[in-house]
């Protein structure tokens, strides 16, 4: 195996879930030699494997690189955790292991953009070619691939209720949101492999790394790309405090996710030439776009005491949580392999949006601190709404040339008027699911936002004081033709030679779900693209 100073046909930043999956395609041909830096460390931590274990990844600071916001008079001034993988697998082993593909609109929108091969039938291809979904061979699933999907294994009185309540509601039942059609509500299908995760690192990587033209680095933090006349010839990195070089053949290529691309880009003397010169970093090639565009999922979660003790609240502690421990070590079943979603649920707000416009997390539990998952004393739920499509737009930049600085992250959450409408229109179906009949032996009492709130104003104002996001940057990387577009639809950075993007930061809009799932189906399409590339 080649030592980390030999040049390669390609260096890829970031061994998160696009990096494993691309690491894994390119070197499917024996004659290209790969280099795969990742800043974090491997994946050995229980924490990781065990489902449930995400409530503490999601704050580890050996596994997450917990970024967060800049205060916003938006949402109150207050800074709201942007969790980031710091580990093999990158945020595929600290997520909450959902597995959601969108909307067939969303890919025909970066399509109607002017991004040629990227409508809904054209990557429909690609999300097949990376899953094996266990509990169906429809024509819209794959079932030869190396991520492990599956429906989760636990049903719920409480949630089952929920569902029925929303039937009532005027809302379906929908057993694949997954087929193209996702309206209704039905259980989240997983990223898990007989009760454990199955991450990108489990998935992809590890099958990677027994071959001979793959070398991975970890604990490798980039901190440049290097740039020669307008052409990406080969990354500088940091590790074990030294400093290192290493040049590319063909192409270096940024996995490093929609808050450290355009970041690593920026330090690279990539990016606005305001925003460089003012952080003191010399400017190597103009690129307005990188850092802008940035959007996220808002969600608002909404919260009721439950009369039966058939909640996690309880199930948590003492001899109930035992038994779970028991139960997850002798079957791998159980409590333990709950995801960070259990039921979810896609409705239209109002009759002229044609698609879903909200998703709701369901989970039967409830918490008194949300940040430390620290649960209620008493059974609870929360039905949790976020907008699918924000209209407002935010901005990741670096502070300074640091490349161990955090950068500024902006999210303007909630600055345009149908965002506002979207998020209040969605708490007050939440509300009034939970009023049907099916929820009459369940449902006690509203706690938050409670029965007090029922103007618009006042819903909005607790979404600003009480909203975070779903952990789904995109965007800063952003795919097009237009001024403000990073790179084109072959994720080529404009301007510049041997350099793609690819992650969830070139999506140009963000897709109508949780981005990890898309995020892979990127990656797996800009292996083709590369391989394509190379025999021209």
């Amino acid at each position: 195996m080649e030592s980390p100073t030999d040049g390669y046909d390609y260096i890829i930043i970031g061994a998160g879930s696009a990096g494993c999956t691309l690491a894994n395609r390119l070197t499917e041909n024996p004659s290209i030699k790969v280099l795969l830096l990742e800043a974090g460390g491997k994946d050995t931590n229980p924490w990781i494997h065990i489902p449930v274990g995400y409530v503490k990844t999601l704050d580890m600071p050996s596994l997450n690189w917990r970024f967060e916001t800049e205060p916003e008079a938006s949402t109150y001034n207050r800074s709201i955790p942007i969790p980031r993988g710091k580990v093999l697998g990158g945020s595929s082993s600290i997520n909450g292991m959902v597995y959601v593909r969108g909307q067939p609109l969303d890919y025909d929108t970066w399509s109607q953009l002017g991004n040629r091969g990227w409508s809904y039938d054209s990557v429909l291809p690609y999300f097949k070619k990376s899953e094996n979904y266990e509990n169906s061979k429809s024509s819209w699933r794959g079932n030869d691939g190396p991520l492990i999907t599956s429906e989760g294994s636990e049903r719920n009185e409480l949630l089952d209720a929920i569902m029925d309540a929303a039937e009532e509601s005027g809302y379906p039942k929908n057993p694949d949101y997954n087929s193209g059609d996702q309206e209704g509500f039905g259980y989240f299908q997983v990223t898990q492999k007989k009760g454990r995760r199955w991450s990108t690192a489990k998935a992809f990587l590890e099958p990677a790394l027994k071959r001979s033209n793959l070398r991975l680095e970890i604990k490798a933090h980039t901190l440049k790309i290097s740039i020669e006349d307008k052409t990406a010839v080969g990354v500088v990195y940091q590790q074990s405090g030294k400093i290192k070089t290493i040049r590319a053949k063909k192409e270096v290529i940024v996995c490093a996710g929609a808050v450290q691309s355009p970041q690593i880009l920026e330090l690279s003397g990539i990016g606005d030439a305001k925003v460089l010169s003012d952080r003191g970093v010399k400017v190597l090639h103009e690129l307005s776009g990188v850092g802008e565009n940035y959007q996220d999922h808002y969600i608002v979660r909404q919260t009721w005491k439950i009369k039966k003790r058939i909640t996690l609240n309880e199930q948590t502690k003492g001899l109930f949580l035992f038994k779970e421990l028991l139960k997850y070590a002798v079957s791998q079943k159980g409590i333990m392999t709950f995801p960070g979603g259990i039921l979810s649920g896609y409705v239209a707000t109002r009759p002229e949006v044609s698609t879903p416009d909200i998703q709701y997390t369901i989970v039967h539990a409830s918490f008194k601190d949300v940040k430390k998952r620290v649960f209620d004393n008493h059974p609870g739920m929360t039905i949790a709404p976020c907008q699918l499509r924000p209209e407002s737009r935010g901005s990741i930049h670096i502070k300074s040339p640091d490349p161990f600085s955090a950068p500024a992250i902006k999210g303007n959450f909630l600055a345009e008027e149908n965002d506002c409408r979207t998020i209040v229109d969605g708490m007050k179906i939440a509300r009034k699911i939970v009023s049907a009949p099916a929820l009459k032996a369940y449902a006690d009492e509203e706690i938050e936002p409670g029965i007090n709130v029922d103007s618009d104003e006042d819903w909005l104002d607790f979404a600003r004081a009480k909203g975070n996001t779903v952990y789904h940057p995109v965007g800063t990387c952003k795919m097009g033709s237009d001024p403000m577009s990073v790179v084109d639809d072959r994720l080529r950075v404009h301007g510049l030679q041997a350099l793609r993007v690819v992650d969830a930061s070139i999506m140009p809009t963000l897709v109508s779900g949780n981005t990890n799932a898309p995020t892979i189906m990127i990656a797996e399409k800009a292996a083709d693209m590369i391989k394509e590339d190379a025999k021209k």
